[in-house]
């Protein structure tokens, strides 16, 4: 499911992540969007953060990691996919022309400031409940037949590809292509697991394209995530969202 490296491939060509998440409040959301953005096919991980506690956080954990503070700065010159994550209560402009995926709060954050229209090719992670951020007036739990229904409306409506996670999540891109995970369990639904699919969405859309092959992308991200946690689930009897990250290198 990850992309097969070349014999000349180097750090940049295999393609350069970028990770906005974490806060004072939520500093673990900033451990696991990175943790899930090593797993997948970018060879360059970087994170900003103006916090330097939680950056620290992050560097100790994942020494391979580049900080940078700002978009401004010299080090953001190079990225290629940038993952907003949960746990924000500001989001800075993002950089221009590059795929963004967005969980948690930044959903609603970059979609009322309007940046999604000078981002091609970007994601939306959110649950049902969080579709309401998106302004639409829905009852939940949906029924399986709703959730492809709604995908595809805000797909279609906000021109993004939608991850709409849950019980068989549902990804629908903007042309009207659904795609349904039969892989995915019970197991992921745990506090932390919706920051590693967001980074891991992030790293395999490095690579992308075109809005198709950022659709092909991000279901394989989904199906790689969901295998973690399968394989999680028969080590463990109780999962985490530690147990799902530490499985994405074993699948």
């Amino acid at each position: 499911m990850r992309r097969t490296l070349s014999p000349t491939d180097n750090k940049y060509s295999r393609g350069v992540v970028a990770v906005v998440a974490g806060s004072t409040k939520y500093p673990g959301a900033a451990i696991l969007t990175v943790g899930g953005a090593r797993r997948g096919n970018a060879g360059y991980v970087k994170y900003l953060s103006q916090d330097r506690r939680i950056s620290d956080l992050v560097i100790n954990r994942f020494p391979d990691v580049v900080p940078f503070e700002s978009f401004q700065s010299s080090t953001a010159s190079r990225v290629d996919a940038l993952v907003i994550g949960p746990g924000l209560s500001e989001v800075e402009t993002p950089l221009e022309g590059i795929p963004l995926i967005l969980d948690g709060e930044s959903i609603s954050l970059i979609l009322e400031r309007g940046f999604i229209g000078r981002h091609p090719m970007s994601v939306i992670t959110p649950h049902e409940g969080e579709l309401r951020h998106c302004g639409l007036d829905l009852q939940t739990p949906l029924s399986p037949d709703e959730r492809k229904k709604v995908a595809h409306q805000v797909a279609h409506d906000r021109e993004v590809i939608v991850v709409l996670k849950g019980n068989k999540t549902v990804i629908a891109s903007p042309e009207g292509e659904i795609f349904v995970d039969e892989i995915g369990g019970p197991e992921l639904a745990t506090a932390g697991s919706g920051d590693i699919l967001a980074g891991l969405i992030g790293s395999f859309l490095v690579s992308a394209k075109d809005i198709g092959g950022a659709m092909d992308l991000a279901c394989r991200a989904v199906t790689l995530h969901s295998h973690a946690g399968r394989f999680a689930a028969e080590r463990f009897t109780s999962v985490t969202a530690l147990e799902i990250l530490d499985s994405l290198a074993h699948v």
